[in-house]
């Protein structure tokens, strides 16, 4: 996830495509390789990093960090820090990110459907 130059063709061509688009601005909240991994962990309540990160093991803490962050811009994760020593972070699903578990079961039927579609192919 590094950063894109704020001119480069393809940043204006999603700025322009997410203005025109509903359906692209709202994949573009919930797209990346880890945030449905990190939605579906923290949908049963809040976790620390490292619950998450143990959920996740596959993912670098620099990833998780990047994912988390983005979605917290994005609204759908709310970050607490505790002034506690040592220093204790949690995650939790918004009201926003909680409102995708209607659109995410949705998704997973369709997904199921077309896994049997696809199975059915070959």
């Amino acid at each position: 996830m590094s950063k894109i130059k704020g001119t480069s063709t393809h940043n204006e061509n999603k700025r322009h495509l997410i203005s025109e688009c509903i359906e692209v601005y709202a994949a573009s909240l919930i797209g990346g390789q880890w945030t449905l991994h990190i939605w579906f962990y923290l949908i049963n309540g809040k976790k620390r990093f490292g619950e998450l990160k143990k959920h996740l093991p596959n993912v670098t803490e620099r990833m998780l960090t990047l994912h988390l962050r983005k979605m917290e811009k994005n609204n759908l994760v709310k970050r607490t820090v505790y002034p506690e020593v040592p220093l204790r972070v949690e995650y939790e699903l918004t009201k926003s990110g909680k409102a995708l578990k209607v659109l995410f079961k949705h998704l997973a039927k369709w997904g199921e459907q077309h896994k049997e579609f696809e199975s059915t192919l070959s």
